[in-house]
């Protein structure tokens, strides 16, 4: 049984139709630049209606010590939403998916917007750079340069820095552990909940489900070993670049992980869930069955989707409780 055979039915058909148009997925096209600006015109054409409850805007802020500077886009409640006008509120430091390889704020914008509008956050979203051209540390460390601008920044943003949290999905998810262990090691700054989701975290590639995932078309094990290689650029991981080779998990904040049973991720992020619960961190973890990699974005209609979502939000708002 091809292992496509277990993907819920109603999130398996945006991405039948994906694969009849562009045969072998996003991975196929080897050219990385023509890669990126295939899947930005697949994002670009996904019809995502304006709302008037969500403000955004771009700033640029010092990037890591000799770099250059990096983009965050900040978004705010506003207009009529409940939260609107409120002196702080709770932050959500948002970290975009790619494979460290692909993505950008732009192409996350719905879900930072969504999850701006429904936990009632201002959410930041961090620019960084890409491999092949910028591998390891740089994505990682420009994404702590610009969770240091935040936290440094609380007051004019409108954030309580008491209720700080990170939410990242697949490279997003990887780089939220790392950043969530630089500012463990580095002494801050504090933040109260991380949300890796489905996170990019082993480069070894030795589980059973990064064996098995080879034909799903979104992800799979030939696409992770490319970007796993480019992002490391020939250098061995260390546990920000990988953090499922970080030998202590202890003193990172509550977390929350989903992933589904059809991503090759599965076992390397139910692993190092156990690990954080073990090592006494409070860690909430939902395997998905049916889902694939990013199906909640692929299928946004999917029942599957919607409880995937709910699933996030209402940890985000328990976690971010005033």
């Amino acid at each position: 049984m091809s292992r496509r055979d277990l993907i819920d039915p109603e999130s398996r058909e945006p991405l039948d139709a994906l694969l009849a148009v562009m045969p072998g997925g996003f991975n196929a096209i080897p050219d990385i630049v023509a890669r990126r600006a295939t899947v930005e015109q697949v994002l670009a054409s996904i019809e995502v209606p304006p709302n008037p409850r969500v403000t955004s805007e771009d700033r640029t802020v010092p990037g890591p010590d000799g770099a250059p500077d990096i983009m965050v886009r900040i978004y705010r409640p506003s207009g009529d939403h409940p939260v609107a006008g409120a002196a702080t509120l709770p932050g959500i430091y948002f970290i975009h998916g790619g494979g460290m390889v692909l993505g950008d704020v732009a192409g996350e914008d719905a879900a930072a917007t969504m999850l701006c509008d429904e936990v009632g956050a201002v959410v930041v979203s961090v620019e960084y750079r890409l491999a092949p051209e910028h591998p390891h540390p740089a994505p990682a460390e420009d994404c702590y340069a610009g969770l240091q601008w935040m936290a440094a920044h609380t007051d004019e943003i409108g954030v309580d820095p008491a209720r700080l949290a990170l939410y990242g999905g697949s490279a997003g998810g990887g780089l939220v552990l790392a950043v969530a262990l630089m500012a463990r090691d580095r002494g801050g700054p504090a933040i109260s909940f991380m949300m890796p989701i489905y996170p990019m975290i082993d480069d070894r590639n030795e589980t059973p489900s990064s064996h098995e995932i080879t034909d799903i078309g979104i992800w799979d094990r030939s696409g992770n070993l490319e970007a796993w290689a480019w992002y490391l650029g020939g250098q061995e991981a260390d546990g920000y670049a990988a953090p499922a080779r970080v030998a202590d998990v202890s003193g990172l904040p509550p977390a929350f992980i989903d992933v589904g049973t059809v991503d090759m991720f599965r076992d390397e992020d139910i692993a190092f869930a156990q690990r954080l619960m073990q090592a006494g961190v409070p860690t909430e973890l939902h395997v998905n069955p049916g889902s694939y990699h990013a199906s909640e974005v692929f299928a946004p209609e999917a029942a599957l989707s919607k409880r995937i979502w709910a699933m996030r939000i209402d940890a985000l708002r328990r976690a971010l409780a005033g």
